[in-house]
């Protein structure tokens, strides 16, 4: 298998060119390898009160729960917690999910 970017020589397994990088397609899927991007924003889904605490650890990829424990820890034992919380709050934009993103809400008076 060769690089199509740059022509070197590659093996089966090889997901990128180790010479400049290129993604390299999959033989099984024929599709080229992507990583998920990853956005930081608030989820309105997974929320308690403003989505900040979900929104980090869904960014992270850890649990909710440990993420607003954190935050906890930050704001009462720095103080900055609180700060970084608003900031986050006003600059972190909405992620209302998949399931959302597609309804459109009825007119009044039609079905």
């Amino acid at each position: 298998m060769f690089c199509t970017r740059c022509g070197s020589d590659l093996r089966e397994t090889d997901k990128f060119c180790s010479q400049c990088g290129a993604s390299v397609s999959s033989p099984h899927s024929g599709q080229p390898y992507t990583q998920p991007v990853r956005q930081l924003a608030r989820t309105m889904y997974d929320k308690k009160i403003a989505g900040v605490c979900a929104g980090f650890a869904h960014y992270f990829d850890c649990d909710v729960t440990l993420m607003r424990v954190i935050w906890l820890i930050l704001a009462f034992g720095t103080g900055l917690g609180f700060i970084g919380y608003i900031v986050a709050w006003i600059a972190m934009p909405k992620d209302y999910g998949p399931a959302v993103a597609n309804v459109v809400p009825a007119e009044p008076g039609r079905v």
